[in-house]
């Protein structure tokens, strides 16, 4: 990764920037008990001000779980915006602090199945979703063998430099998305781990397959790339201890009979993994995300909004 003095974003349009970057840094000294007291109080503030992201997560959260009581949803979404305060201040102090103190935080459980991965001489994909901690079984992992992972550049140059160097300093390399395929695959066919995330909103470019009890438009590209690469497909799920106390990255078998040739079995296979890995934890995944906005054809063209 090239990378840009950070001298070149001196312009005062860059000064809240630095402002807002120099509290996260001082931050990172702080105890993480404290850090995750203050994230969750910020989160507490955005689940009662921000009356839009908590009606989408709402929304989300309903559609997927509608056996829960309305009780039990409200709680799930309350806390979900807990642990998004927390990781708006717990996931950027992994930019400055030491390697061993990171580390000391991490515990890791089925760690067996990625070594046999390894050990089998098979390329690897991590299937990882946007859980709230979600980088952080990257960065455990990339310190032992380069880690590949897909980014997209951030409009504020100083923010999209300070993110790239604090994801690749553990050994992480990145990819960005408009570059051309090609470029990944052979990455992975050269033996470097591809930590995946393809839960969002695909957009126009998707396939519509079912996310627990709804259609999404869904990236349908983990089969092809499985393929390509004679890849092993790890379900990974990073969870944030409570109050601070660090977090507990759990790695999966690898799929088994996966791919199987078919774009849309692959990718409904794919959905059914993250749906496993969600409901253990429904309260730290990324509910905030309009995942359901990308209607199908049908309902586009009858003005259905998922979101009101």
């Amino acid at each position: 990764m090239q990378k840009t003095p950070l001298t070149a974003f001196l312009a005062p349009r860059y000064w809240p920037t630095w402002f807002s970057l120099g509290v996260l840094r001082v931050m990172s000294l702080l105890p993480m008990p404290l850090i995750s007291m203050v994230g969750q109080f910020v989160g507490l503030l955005f689940y009662v001000l921000g009356v839009s992201r908590r009606q989408i997560a709402f929304k989300n959260i309903s559609v997927c779980f509608p056996e829960l009581s309305v009780a039990e949803r409200k709680r799930i979404n309350r806390k979900h915006f807990l642990y998004v305060g927390q990781s708006v201040f717990a996931s950027p102090m992994h930019f400055w602090i030491s390697r061993a103190r990171f580390n000391r935080r991490v515990t890791i459980k089925g760690r067996e199945h990625y070594d046999a991965a390894l050990a089998s001489g098979r390329n690897i994909i991590v299937l990882a979703p946007h859980f709230s901690a979600l980088d952080v079984a990257g960065y455990l992992l990339a310190q032992e063998r380069p880690m590949l992972s897909m980014y997209q550049y951030a409009k504020n140059g100083l923010i999209d430099e300070v993110v790239k160097r604090g994801r690749c300093r553990y050994g992480g390399q990145l990819v960005e998305r408009k570059e051309p395929m090609r470029n990944l695959i052979r990455a992975i066919r050269k033996g470097q781990p591809f930590y995946y995330l393809p839960d969002q909103d695909a957009g126009r470019k998707g396939v519509f397959v079912p996310f627990f009890h709804e259609q999404a438009a869904t990236y349908s590209v983990l089969g092809k790339f499985a393929k390509m690469t004679d890849a092993l497909v790890i379900p990974c799920r990073t969870i944030a201890k409570p109050w601070g106390l660090g977090y507990e990255v759990s790695l999966g078998e690898p799929l088994e009979d996966f791919p199987l040739d078919d774009e849309l079995r692959d990718t409904q296979r794919m959905n059914r993994e993250i749906e496993s890995l969600i409901r253990a934890h429904p309260e730290q995944y990324f509910w905030v995300h309009k995942r359901f906005k990308t209607r199908p054809p049908d309902e586009m063209y009858n003005g259905v909004k998922f979101y009101k």
